[in-house]
């Protein structure tokens, strides 16, 4: 039996998305019966979903559309349950209000990620940054990376005789001698011809 439909731009806050914001996850449906909701985050490791009290809620790109602009959230409680995130958040109270969010992409402001130890980087860091081999050989551009279970690889783009081209690295310490955010440089031990 179907609850009374929710007004979900009265439960949460109208709002901007944040200059910084980051998609980091998904809600997938209603969990319980008292406002819970399952997340699938972007990431096998959330942190940025539970460092950040201020989620932003874009309605789904496809299927039924609950809500439309961007809502803010205050969260009060996201924590880890199996193999997925739950969370509850202020002005969801009941089932109904929770799967009226299904779908909704969630972002968070790219400040509010929890401080990345040395040695450590945030993937949508390295989107975008040059790649440069020890003899100073420009390699590519960053697009993205992926995951291949043990080791992420670099995936970047490359002109060639007019083309735009694909070249991957691993992204391990054996290929890469250092990432400098500010310069915006990651420097490899890779040759063109590999």
């Amino acid at each position: 039996m179907a609850g009374a439909p929710v007004n979900l731009a009265l439960a949460l806050d109208v709002s901007e998305l944040p200059a910084d914001a980051i998609e980091v996850g998904r809600i997938a449906d209603a969990w319980g019966i008292k406002g819970w909701f399952k997340v699938l985050p972007h990431s096998a490791s959330p942190e940025a979903l539970f460092s950040s009290k201020r989620w932003f809620l874009l309605p789904t790109e496809r299927g039924v559309k609950t809500f439309a602009g961007t809502l803010q959230m205050k969260v009060i409680e996201a924590k880890t349950h199996a193999d997925t995130v739950v969370a509850n958040a202020q002005g969801i109270d009941d089932r109904n209000a929770a799967e009226a969010l299904k779908g909704a992409r969630i972002f968070v402001s790219r400040a509010s990620f929890p401080t990345a130890e040395k040695d450590e980087f945030y993937w949508v860091d390295l989107i975008g940054l040059d790649v440069i081999n020890r003899e100073g050989v420009a390699l590519g551009q960053v697009r993205e990376l992926l995951s291949t279970g043990p080791q992420a690889v670099l995936v970047m783009d490359y002109t060639e005789d007019g083309k735009v081209l694909e070249r991957m690295i691993p992204f391990v310490s054996a290929h890469v001698d250092g990432v400098d955010l500010p310069t915006k440089k990651i420097t490899v031990d890779w040759q063109p011809d590999y």
